[in-house]
């Protein structure tokens, strides 16, 4: 069966890439590598040196970058992470080789959701995370659909390639295909299925304007001797791609290698342990996602009670998806991703039934909206209003029945404009509405993972430890070694005690080496240790404490403090300092 396309589909898919690309590139640099980060990209700094570090199970991500280094001539923070905003960029021209799954218009939604999604904006502004994993085999699947094997050969070998995430993402498709076929009959579809198809095709013609017809096309029967040339062809491709991407073209066979480790990398995800907590991911749904979330629910409800296959489906792999985050006791917030795709596509074939109104309700339905939309702003100024009230305050009870009661306000207007005009205008305007409240939830939530507010307002998409003085300490040992030395790389830096990639990295400008002891007769320019007290180095150099490794204390906080992050984004910090030790005859007055 396929599907009539509309006018301006392609051009569409074009904007919602280019929102994407704009979203991930915004402040890509500014925020500094965590150590999870930095492990990477020094190997691929180091690869564009010539030299030979061992490999994390990330080659694609390691090789891919060390290509962005040759070229520029060094490492950045916006280089180390380009690759990943690009990729989770492609993600949302997915939909397109799916038109014949999803149809053109919820195609054309899904990939503005993609193109929107805070978690999937967060991801694609971190290196490791599991947005190369999701974005190939996202392209390999909609290749097979569009039956280019060759094409979904490659991105099949990429994927494999980009790190232990991808077995996740493979077990929670596989469990989803085999309870899939539970619900699936050997006879023919239930007549009560067959209704339920036929209204929702009807629902479409209504909404999108798109007609459904019937291939007229013979099919066609293969030889065997060509169907088993095309498919060993396919496996060569497979292959070629899998040699000449995880070798980095032949100079790197260790890359073959991570490849694999990234296996027991895997299963090491669940023996380990992890401060993110199942209800922690939980919450985050409600906060990143309230109107996809929405969506979704109505969805679910429509799609199970008619027997509808795409959402039965896709609600499974969502489900599927988010368990495995919940029990697995290294979960991470970045695992969520792989549930944010059946979420958002979900939500897509839900939102395109709303965008049909015809012109003698059109004034009744902005109505709605309008009133929808006060409603929502009131009662979330009520909330944040509660935020700057002791919990105990005699105001602080008023403040919370007016947010309670307010909800109830907006639920009882829809029900009387139910009641009133019709089902039909009270629920398009009630969607439409929460739309613009919920909506702007989420840009809010998506903008907050670029840090544009400061990293004193932390996120649950963040990665923990986020060395927030890294700047400070990179500019200082450059000013001491200008003023000492009259060069701000040659002055040479030794990290004792401090095991940090995120630490080398931000002086990888420098000579750096990491030592258990220093040497007596060889004094470096410059020492790092942690936050003791060294008498050693008090007699010959000068030292200043930074603020290194900066985690929010999630554990920590109650109810009253979830609140005030959820409206102000504020939440107590854990620290941790280091000491920067400079030889003193380096300074001036001396």
């Amino acid at each position: 069966m396929t599907y009539r396309h509309f006018k301006y589909e392609g051009w569409l898919y074009v904007l919602a890439f280019l929102i994407a690309l704009s979203v991930r590139l915004l402040h890509l640099g500014a925020m500094p590598l965590t150590d999870a980060e930095a492990a990477p990209a020094l190997q691929a700094l180091r690869l564009s040196q010539s030299l030979r570090p061992s490999l994390d199970p990330h080659p694609f991500y390691i090789f891919s970058t060390t290509l962005l280094f040759l070229f520029y001539g060094g490492g950045t923070n916006f280089l180390a992470r380009l690759i990943p905003a690009l990729m989770g960029s492609l993600l949302v021209l997915a939909p397109s080789l799916l038109d014949d799954r999803l149809k053109p218009r919820p195609g054309v939604i899904l990939a503005f959701f993609l193109a929107l999604d805070p978690g999937l904006v967060a991801i694609s502004r971190q290196i490791g995370s599991p947005i190369l994993a999701i974005t190939f085999l996202a392209f390999t699947v909609g290749f097979i659909n569009k039956q280019r094997l060759h094409w979904a050969a490659v991105t099949a070998a990429f994927a494999l390639l980009s790190g232990p995430s991808i077995w996740f993402g493979l077990l929670g498709l596989g469990i989803t295909f085999a309870l899939d076929q539970l619900f699936k009959t050997r006879a023919e579809k239930p007549v009560t299925e067959l209704i339920a198809e036929k209204q929702e095709t009807s629902e479409s013609k209504s909404t999108d304007e798109a007609a459904t017809e019937k291939d007229e096309k013979p099919e066609t029967t293969v030889p065997q001797p060509a169907k088993f040339a095309i498919q060993s062809s396919v496996w060569i491709t497979f292959a070629a791609a899998f040699l000449i991407a995880g070798t980095f073209f032949f100079t790197a066979p260790g890359g073959i290698g991570a490849a694999f480790s990234s296996i027991p990398a895997f299963f090491r995800t669940w023996v380990t342990s992890s401060k993110i907590t199942p209800g922690m991911v939980l919450l985050s749904l409600v906060v990143y996602q309230p109107f996809v979330l929405l969506l979704t629910v109505i969805a679910l409800v429509r799609g199970w009670s008619r027997g509808l296959r795409r959402i039965v489906f896709l609600s499974i792999w969502m489900f599927i998806a988010l368990l495995l985050v919940v029990f697995m006791t290294s979960r991470e917030m970045s695992d969520l991703a792989w549930m944010l795709i059946p979420l958002n596509a979900i939500a897509s074939l839900e939102l395109v039934r709303y965008f049909h109104v015809f012109p003698d309700e059109r004034r009744e339905v902005l109505g709605v909206i309008l009133l929808t939309a006060f409603i929502w702003v009131f009662a979330w100024l009520g909330m944040t209003g509660i935020n700057w009230l002791p919990f105990n305050a005699p105001d602080y009870g008023v403040r919370a029945g007016m947010m309670v009661g307010s909800l109830l306000l907006l639920a009882l207007s829809l029900i009387l404009v139910s009641a009133g005009w019709s089902i039909r205008i009270a629920r398009l305007g009630g969607v439409w509405g929460l739309a613009i409240g919920l909506g702007a939830l989420s840009l809010s939530g998506m903008f907050g993972t670029t840090a544009m507010r400061g990293m004193d307002s932390p996120e649950l998409w963040w990665l923990p430890n986020m060395p927030v003085q890294a700047e400070l300490l990179r500019d200082t040992v450059s000013q001491v070694s200008d003023i000492g030395m009259g060069n701000i790389h040659s002055a040479d830096v030794a990290i004792l005690g401090v095991q940090s990639p995120s630490l080398e990295w931000a002086l990888r400008e420098n000579p750096v080496r990491v030592v258990d002891a220093l040497d007596p007769l060889n004094a470096p320019d410059f020492v790092v240790t942690s936050n003791e007290t060294n008498p050693e180095l008090a007699s010959a150099y000068r030292g200043q404490d930074f603020i290194w490794r900066q985690s929010p204390a999630w554990e920590v906080a109650d109810f009253s403090g979830w609140l005030r992050w959820v409206s102000l984004r504020e939440m107590p910090q854990n620290q941790e300092m280091i000491i920067l030790w400079a030889r003193s005859d380096l300074f001036l007055d001396e």
